[in-house]
């Protein structure tokens, strides 16, 4: 199966699915409770979209060159931008379209999260703490650690980075929509783990076992794999719930006020050099 033949059968399919879908919700007027809605949501894909290829460019053409994962041949069509082929440029863009349909679809069907949001920076500075303790430990070890924590330790290095400026900013609010949050990320992170088993048998693209721990479902799905799909999925949907949540923007305008406030400063107090 050639690569943009599984995009075709895997992901491009069920976005199509979900258009009609969302297209049918908005003919029907159907809102999301707690978020905006409607031109919002598309904003927030297309928001993702731009920062999935331009955070994600770097580190996967560092996995192709240092030969972490390559592709068969046989099954990209050439068309190579660094070391990385056209296809995984488009699996970037087609990846974040379906998880924001995806949530969007939840978003629209679960049923409204109990009680009032209390806001809870406690929960922010700890949960970034956590995350912030685990990034050394991985970057440690994707420095100085034997080559089967090359893969589990990449993915870390370059993913918890973001995760920790996103719990930083609204772990209390990801935490008050955590229903919609689990969901979200759950069944995108199983399906493209599954489907992965169909492109790893097809030799469409390869994990190197030397940069692996070895530990495979199925015989075959790397543990990285599951943990890379999970992971970027983690992004996407804290992302969508940040970012569209009603009670995230009194938090954005607090955040817009005190930089307003430090920049007046600035200009009338500026340092002396």
């Amino acid at each position: 199966m050639t690569y943009f033949g599984f995009l075709l059968r895997f992901l491009v399919i069920p976005i199509l699915v979900f258009l009609a879908v969302t297209y049918w919700d908005n003919k029907q007027s159907r809102q999301i409770h707690g978020f905006r809605n409607g031109r919002a949501v598309w904003v927030g894909i297309a928001v993702h979209i731009l920062l999935a290829v331009v955070y994600t460019t770097p580190w996967d053409n560092y996995l192709v060159a240092t030969g972490v994962w390559y592709y068969n041949p046989a099954l990209v069509t050439g068309i190579v931008l660094g070391y990385v082929p056209i296809e995984e440029y488009t699996f970037f863009v087609l990846e974040t379209i379906l998880a924001g349909l995806w949530w969007w679809f939840l978003a629209r069907r679960l049923p409204l999260t109990q009680g009032e949001f209390k806001p809870n920076k406690s929960l922010a500075y700890l949960s970034t703490c956590v995350l912030g303790l685990l990034w050394i430990t991985l970057t440690y070890l994707f420095f100085f650690g034997a080559p089967d924590w090359t893969y589990l330790s990449i993915i870390l290095f370059w993913a918890l980075p973001p995760i920790m400026l996103q719990v930083l900013f609204g772990a209390d609010i990801l935490w008050h929509y955590r229903k919609l949050v689990f969901w979200s990320i759950f069944v995108p992170g199983v399906y493209l783990s599954l489907m992965d088993i169909v492109a790893l048998k097809d030799t469409t693209w390869s994990i190197s076992p030397e940069q692996t721990m070895g530990i495979l479902f199925f015989g075959i799905l790397p543990l990285e794999e599951v943990i890379f799909f999970f992971i970027t999925n983690v992004l996407l949907m804290f992302g969508m719930t940040l970012l569209l949540a009603n009670v995230s923007q009194a938090r954005f305008a607090e955040i817009r006020k005190q930089f307003q406030g430090w920049k007046e400063k600035q200009r009338v107090h500026p340092q002396i050099r």
